[in-house]
């Protein structure tokens, strides 16, 4: 009889990416999640813009700059040359930076936190059950 060991599961952070098109108004949706796993130094941003929620919200929303924005976010998380100020930072870093609360279009929600085994496949599912 063999005893099958589970996998080990570390902590992970995550926090959805919201778009306020007019923030006047404070209406919101998701539009991505960052996951942070310091156990190993991950940090992941999923993003997908659903233009039909943004132009029932603003009509007149600049689509374009709300997506260039989102990948923005992405290439922040992924670090290097593409990450900006942020190139060198280490990951949890580069979390708590876009974590940070602001009043723009693109703005953090709440953080969370989980279990997972593996987190570049949860970053994905977090997407596909809260954004999509």
């Amino acid at each position: 009889m063999t005893e099958q060991t589970a996998p080990v599961r570390d902590v992970f952070e995550y926090a959805l990416v919201r778009v306020v098109p007019r923030v006047e108004r404070g209406e919101q949706f998701n539009a991505g999640v960052v996951l942070y796993c310091r156990a190993k130094s991950y940090v992941a941003a999923r993003t997908h813009l659903d233009e039909a929620k943004l132009f029932a919200l603003d009509p007149a929303a600049d689509a374009a700059g709300i997506r260039a924005a989102l990948g923005a976010v992405e290439r922040i998380c992924a670090g290097g040359e593409g990450a900006g100020q942020a190139e060198g930072d280490d990951a949890g870093r580069r979390f708590r930076w876009l974590i940070a609360p602001r009043s723009t279009v693109i703005q953090p929600g709440p953080v969370h936190t989980g279990l997972t085994a593996d987190p570049e496949a949860e970053v994905n599912r977090l997407l596909d059950l809260l954004v999509k």
